[in-house]
């Protein structure tokens, strides 16, 4: 499956249809970006299952913002909207695989309880 650009109009629809969504916010002028792009891409080839989602920091500041990405390229991964993962810099192809079968392998009813024991005691 190919990579799909995120926006401000089309992330709730994009983040609504998608059991499991990747994110990878990136910039143009930014070089682990580019060493990333490739390996996000190819990653994204086996996964047909999963919604391989590019954000512009750069076309869409209000995202980056929303997100608090403060260093690029930063990989957030949300399943049935859980985040499970934000985290800045290049992954190689094998370490973005097994990223993504942790994420399968989460439990989302005690994450979810986690979150709210969290927020709870914040």
């Amino acid at each position: 499956m190919a990579t799909t650009e995120l926006t401000r109009e089309n992330f709730n629809e994009v983040l609504d249809g998608s059991d499991m969504l990747l994110i990878d916010f990136w910039a143009g002028w930014c070089g682990p970006c580019r060493f990333f792009a490739p390996v996000y891409e190819r990653v994204s080839e086996r996964h047909d299952d999963i919604v391989f989602g590019k954000v512009d920091t750069e076309a869409q500041p209000e995202l980056a913002g929303a997100f608090r990405i403060t260093s690029i390229p930063t990989l957030v991964i949300i399943r049935e909207n859980v985040v499970l993962y934000a985290q800045p810099g290049a992954l190689r192809e094998q370490e973005l695989e097994k990223l993504i079968e942790s994420a399968r392998s989460v439990d989302l009813d005690e994450a979810r309880r986690n979150a709210e024991e969290h927020r709870q005691s914040a």
